[in-house]
C-alpha cells in the first residue's frame, strides 16, 4: 500500500515566475516598469491578457486573404 508523503490543499497555489531566457526576463521586467504592475507575474499576465484579447479580434489569415482577393478583383487587372 502507498501512502501519500504530502497533499497539496485544494485550489491554486501562488508560485513564483521564472523565466530562464534572460531576454525574455529582461523584457518582463521592462513591461513591468513601464506599466507599474506590482510584480513580474501581474506584467506577463497583463501583457498575455492584452495580446489573447487582440488576437480574438483580429482577422484569422483566411479572411485577410479574402479581403485582399476581393479588392484586386475590384480594382482589376487592367490597374497600373
Amino acid at each position: 500500500m502507498r501512502m501519500r508523503i504530502s497533499a497539496y490543499p485544494p485550489g491554486n497555489i501562488p508560485v513564483p515566475l521564472y523565466i530562464r531566457d534572460d531576454a525574455v526576463a529582461g523584457l518582463a521586467r521592462a513591461v513591468q516598469a513601464a506599466s507599474g504592475a506590482r510584480t513580474v507575474t501581474d506584467a506577463v499576465r497583463a501583457a498575455l491578457e492584452r495580446e489573447r484579447d487582440r488576437l480574438k479580434q483580429s482577422l484569422p489569415p483566411s479572411a485577410r486573404l479574402g479581403k485582399a482577393l476581393a479588392l484586386a478583383d475590384a480594382i482589376g487587372a487592367d490597374a497600373p
